[in-house]
């Protein structure tokens, strides 16, 4: 059954799509078969694979409403090496219309439960904010991945998350764990950047990746292109990054299910 991580944090900027679109082109440049799902409504995800959300037939907005069903929305992104569900900007209408139908926030996991063994990894695109969107992301997953900036103001932010990670754990869904903490944008010559890392390590300890990621022009560019970094700069520091995060990943899952197994 594929592992489904939601790419979380209710403030803007941080790269939840950027850590999204390149998270899965990774597991996928290692033989991973991955889902990328993009459940914002500005599409950006989708962008950042090359596709034109404006001409998109179905998208994550159907999936949700139960007008379409994970066939009829798919895209197989041969070239790129993983599959997507793209979004666009009906997904606002979605949002609304959530808010008065029933398991409103069972959704996706619903539409997700035929397709998860097709997958080793399934990772979901969060808009920016605790929205119904949110939350239906936050019930289908295993684990929550959430980037963000060293700045003081993340460090505020990051509390009122864990709030509702913690509520949600203890109402729908109790298998929900941080998956980790991932430090973006990190510019080392940064007094501030230091600090707060310094603090993230000393309260989160193992659940702060060891890998950062770290400013980088390339990576800023690639989405432009319609491309993940790995595909339009694969030596860049930006794509290197990502790759460790990648290996990163699944060197915790296999470490865990040796566990699980007594091996």
């Amino acid at each position: 059954m594929g592992k489904i991580i939601a790419v979380a944090n209710q403030k803007g900027g941080v790269g939840k799509t950027t850590t999204s679109v390149n998270l899965v082109a990774s597991l996928a440049a290692m033989k991973h078969r991955a889902l990328l799902i993009d459940l914002d409504s500005q599409g950006n995800a989708t962008m950042g694979c090359g596709i034109d959300k404006t001409a998109l037939e179905n998208s994550s907005c159907n999936l949700l409403l139960e007008e379409a069903s994970v066939a009829e929305v798919l895209i197989n992104l041969s070239e790129l090496g993983f599959d997507l569900i793209p979004s666009n900007a009906d997904l606002t209408a979605a949002e609304v219309e959530l808010t008065r139908l029933e398991m409103r926030e069972r959704r996706l996991a619903k539409a997700l439960s035929g397709v998860r063994d097709n997958y080793e990894y399934i990772v979901i695109d969060c808009p920016p904010s605790l929205n119904m969107l949110t939350l239906n992301a936050l019930v289908a997953a295993d684990g929550v991945l959430i980037p963000m900036q060293c700045e003081y103001y993340a460090l505020e932010g990051l509390s009122a998350l864990m709030d509702t990670l913690k509520k949600i754990r203890t109402t729908v869904n109790p298998g929900l764990r941080l998956e980790g903490l991932l430090r973006t944008m990190y510019d080392a010559r940064s007094r501030l950047t230091r600090d707060v890392s310094e603090q993230l390590m000393g309260y989160f300890k193992e659940r702060v990746f060891r890998t950062f990621i770290p400013r980088n022009i390339r990576l800023a560019e690639a989405p432009s292109h319609g491309l993940p970094i790995i595909q339009y700069d694969k030596s860049s520091r930006g794509a290197l990054a990502y790759l460790a995060l990648a290996s990163e990943i699944v060197r915790k899952d296999n470490k865990a299910s040796r566990l699980r197994v007594g091996i």
